[in-house]
């Protein structure tokens, strides 16, 4: 049986991930974490 159908959200964000391939980290430093809280 087919899994159903995501949810659409009422803030038009679906799913970020904060994590890169194999676990590895995405964000150099913190200015660059917080440029990114900052965009979304």
């Amino acid at each position: 049986m087919p899994r159903q159908k995501r949810k659409v959200s009422e803030t038009g964000i679906g799913h970020i991930m904060i994590r890169g391939v194999n676990r590895q980290m995405i964000f150099e430093d913190a200015e660059d974490y917080c440029e990114f809280m900052d965009i979304v």
